[in-house]
Protein backbone atom coordinates (compact mmCIF):
# COMPACT_ATOMS: atom_id res chain seq x y z
CA UNK A 1 0.00 0.00 0.00
CA UNK A 2 2.82 2.39 0.76
CA UNK A 3 4.08 2.18 -2.82
CA UNK A 4 0.79 3.45 -4.24
CA UNK A 5 0.04 6.51 -2.11
CA UNK A 6 0.66 8.89 -5.02
CA UNK A 7 -1.18 6.66 -7.45
CA UNK A 8 -4.30 6.39 -5.28
CA UNK A 9 -4.54 10.15 -4.90
CA UNK A 10 -3.58 11.06 -8.49
CA UNK A 11 -6.09 8.76 -10.20
CA UNK A 12 -9.30 10.52 -9.03
CA UNK A 13 -7.69 13.90 -9.65
CA UNK A 14 -6.74 12.82 -13.17
CA UNK A 15 -10.33 11.76 -13.89
CA UNK A 16 -11.75 14.97 -12.40
CA UNK A 17 -9.41 17.12 -14.49
CA UNK A 18 -10.22 15.14 -17.63
CA UNK A 19 -13.96 15.70 -17.18
CA UNK A 20 -13.49 19.41 -16.41
CA UNK A 21 -11.23 19.86 -19.46
CA UNK A 22 -13.88 18.24 -21.69
CA UNK A 23 -16.60 20.51 -20.28
CA UNK A 24 -14.37 23.56 -20.71
CA UNK A 25 -13.59 22.56 -24.29
CA UNK A 26 -17.29 22.25 -25.10
CA UNK A 27 -18.33 25.57 -23.59
CA UNK A 28 -15.32 27.48 -24.92
CA UNK A 29 -15.87 26.08 -28.42
CA UNK A 30 -19.52 27.13 -28.32
CA UNK A 31 -18.59 30.62 -27.15
CA UNK A 32 -15.87 31.00 -29.79
CA UNK A 33 -18.34 29.88 -32.47
CA UNK A 34 -20.80 32.58 -31.36
CA UNK A 35 -17.98 35.14 -31.33
CA UNK A 36 -16.86 34.22 -34.85
CA UNK A 37 -20.45 34.40 -36.13
CA UNK A 38 -20.81 37.87 -34.54
CA UNK A 39 -23.62 36.68 -32.30
CA UNK A 40 -22.34 38.32 -29.15
CA UNK A 41 -25.78 39.67 -28.31
CA UNK A 42 -26.90 36.14 -27.42
CA UNK A 43 -28.25 36.28 -23.85
CA UNK A 44 -25.95 33.54 -22.59
CA UNK A 45 -22.75 34.89 -24.15
CA UNK A 46 -21.79 38.60 -24.02
CA UNK A 47 -18.11 39.34 -23.62
CA UNK A 48 -15.60 42.17 -23.87
CA UNK A 49 -12.30 42.91 -25.64
CA UNK A 50 -10.39 40.08 -23.99
CA UNK A 51 -12.96 37.40 -24.76
CA UNK A 52 -11.42 36.23 -28.05
CA UNK A 53 -7.95 35.79 -26.56
CA UNK A 54 -9.33 34.11 -23.47
CA UNK A 55 -11.39 31.62 -25.47
CA UNK A 56 -8.47 30.73 -27.72
CA UNK A 57 -6.23 30.01 -24.75
CA UNK A 58 -9.04 28.15 -22.95
CA UNK A 59 -9.47 25.85 -25.96
CA UNK A 60 -5.70 25.36 -26.23
CA UNK A 61 -5.42 24.61 -22.51
CA UNK A 62 -8.34 22.17 -22.73
CA UNK A 63 -6.88 20.24 -25.66
CA UNK A 64 -3.44 20.06 -24.04
CA UNK A 65 -5.02 19.05 -20.74
CA UNK A 66 -7.00 16.24 -22.35
CA UNK A 67 -3.91 14.92 -24.15
CA UNK A 68 -1.85 15.11 -20.97
CA UNK A 69 -4.49 13.11 -19.12
CA UNK A 70 -4.13 10.30 -21.68
CA UNK A 71 -0.38 10.21 -20.97
CA UNK A 72 -1.15 10.43 -17.26
CA UNK A 73 -3.54 7.48 -17.49
CA UNK A 74 -0.82 5.45 -19.16
CA UNK A 75 1.56 6.40 -16.36
CA UNK A 76 -0.94 5.45 -13.65
CA UNK A 77 -1.40 2.10 -15.35
CA UNK A 78 2.34 1.38 -15.72
CA UNK A 79 3.64 3.41 -12.73
CA UNK A 80 7.27 3.32 -13.84
CA UNK A 81 10.02 5.82 -14.51
CA UNK A 82 9.75 5.69 -18.29
CA UNK A 83 6.07 6.64 -18.25
CA UNK A 84 6.73 9.30 -15.60
CA UNK A 85 8.71 11.41 -18.06
CA UNK A 86 5.84 11.61 -20.56
CA UNK A 87 3.16 12.18 -17.93
CA UNK A 88 5.22 14.76 -16.05
CA UNK A 89 6.22 16.81 -19.07
CA UNK A 90 2.79 16.89 -20.71
CA UNK A 91 1.05 17.75 -17.46
CA UNK A 92 3.54 20.57 -16.85
CA UNK A 93 2.93 22.03 -20.33
CA UNK A 94 -0.85 21.71 -19.87
CA UNK A 95 -0.62 23.48 -16.52
CA UNK A 96 1.49 26.29 -18.01
CA UNK A 97 -1.05 26.98 -20.77
CA UNK A 98 -3.88 26.74 -18.22
CA UNK A 99 -2.11 29.40 -16.16
CA UNK A 100 -2.00 31.64 -19.25
CA UNK A 101 -5.74 31.11 -19.72
CA UNK A 102 -6.19 31.81 -16.00
CA UNK A 103 -4.48 35.17 -16.42
CA UNK A 104 -6.75 36.06 -19.32
CA UNK A 105 -9.80 34.96 -17.31
CA UNK A 106 -8.77 37.29 -14.50
CA UNK A 107 -8.28 40.11 -17.01
CA UNK A 108 -11.69 39.45 -18.55
CA UNK A 109 -13.34 39.53 -15.13
CA UNK A 110 -11.43 42.73 -14.29
CA UNK A 111 -12.49 44.50 -17.51
CA UNK A 112 -16.10 43.69 -16.73
CA UNK A 113 -19.13 44.20 -18.90
CA UNK A 114 -21.90 41.75 -19.61
CA UNK A 115 -20.73 38.15 -19.67
CA UNK A 116 -23.25 35.40 -20.13
CA UNK A 117 -23.50 32.30 -17.98
CA UNK A 118 -21.61 30.09 -20.44
CA UNK A 119 -18.67 32.47 -20.53
CA UNK A 120 -18.67 32.71 -16.74
CA UNK A 121 -18.65 28.90 -16.52
CA UNK A 122 -15.59 28.77 -18.78
CA UNK A 123 -13.88 31.37 -16.58
CA UNK A 124 -14.75 29.46 -13.41
CA UNK A 125 -13.59 26.11 -14.83
CA UNK A 126 -10.26 27.57 -15.96
CA UNK A 127 -9.71 29.05 -12.50
CA UNK A 128 -10.54 25.72 -10.83
CA UNK A 129 -8.44 23.77 -13.35
CA UNK A 130 -5.42 25.96 -12.63
CA UNK A 131 -5.42 24.78 -9.02
CA UNK A 132 -6.35 21.14 -9.63
CA UNK A 133 -3.84 20.76 -12.48
CA UNK A 134 -1.12 22.15 -10.20
CA UNK A 135 -2.05 19.55 -7.58
CA UNK A 136 -1.91 16.84 -10.24
CA UNK A 137 1.54 18.01 -11.43
CA UNK A 138 2.80 17.94 -7.84
CA UNK A 139 1.39 14.44 -7.29
CA UNK A 140 2.94 13.10 -10.50
CA UNK A 141 6.30 14.53 -9.46
CA UNK A 142 5.96 13.42 -5.82
CA UNK A 143 8.23 10.44 -6.49
CA UNK A 144 11.04 12.91 -7.00
CA UNK A 145 11.08 13.56 -3.26
CA UNK A 146 10.27 10.14 -1.85
CA UNK A 147 9.95 6.70 -3.41
CA UNK A 148 6.99 6.12 -1.10
CA UNK A 149 4.84 8.29 -3.39
CA UNK A 150 5.77 6.67 -6.67
CA UNK A 151 8.57 6.24 -9.15
CA UNK A 152 11.18 8.96 -9.10
CA UNK A 153 13.74 10.16 -11.56
CA UNK A 154 16.60 8.88 -9.41
CA UNK A 155 15.64 5.18 -9.54
CA UNK A 156 18.42 3.55 -11.55
CA UNK A 157 17.60 -0.12 -11.18
CA UNK A 158 14.83 -0.13 -13.77
CA UNK A 159 15.82 -1.42 -17.17
CA UNK A 160 19.16 -2.85 -16.12
CA UNK A 161 17.93 -6.43 -16.58
CA UNK A 162 20.81 -8.09 -14.71
CA UNK A 163 20.80 -9.93 -11.44
CA UNK A 164 23.87 -10.21 -9.21
CA UNK A 165 24.43 -13.82 -10.28
CA UNK A 166 23.98 -13.06 -13.99
CA UNK A 167 27.27 -12.96 -15.88
CA UNK A 168 25.80 -11.63 -19.06
CA UNK A 169 26.94 -14.68 -21.05
CA UNK A 170 24.14 -16.76 -22.45
CA UNK A 171 23.98 -20.31 -21.16
CA UNK A 172 26.00 -19.79 -17.99
CA UNK A 173 24.79 -19.41 -14.46
CA UNK A 174 27.76 -17.57 -13.07
CA UNK A 175 28.18 -20.11 -10.24
CA UNK A 176 30.94 -22.55 -11.08
CA UNK A 177 30.78 -22.40 -14.84
CA UNK A 178 32.56 -25.73 -15.06
CA UNK A 179 30.78 -28.51 -16.85
CA UNK A 180 29.93 -29.51 -20.34
CA UNK A 181 29.44 -27.06 -23.09
CA UNK A 182 26.04 -27.21 -24.76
Amino acid sequence: MAQTVGRNVAAPLLFLNLVMYFITLGFASWCLNKLINRQTNHPSFGGNGTTEFFLEFAILASVLGIVSKFAGGNHLRAWRNDSLAAAGSTSLVAWAVTVLAFGLACKEINVGGHRGWRLRIVEALIIILTVTELLYVLLVHAGLYSSRYGPGYRDTDYGMGTHPADTGVKGTTGVGAGGTRV
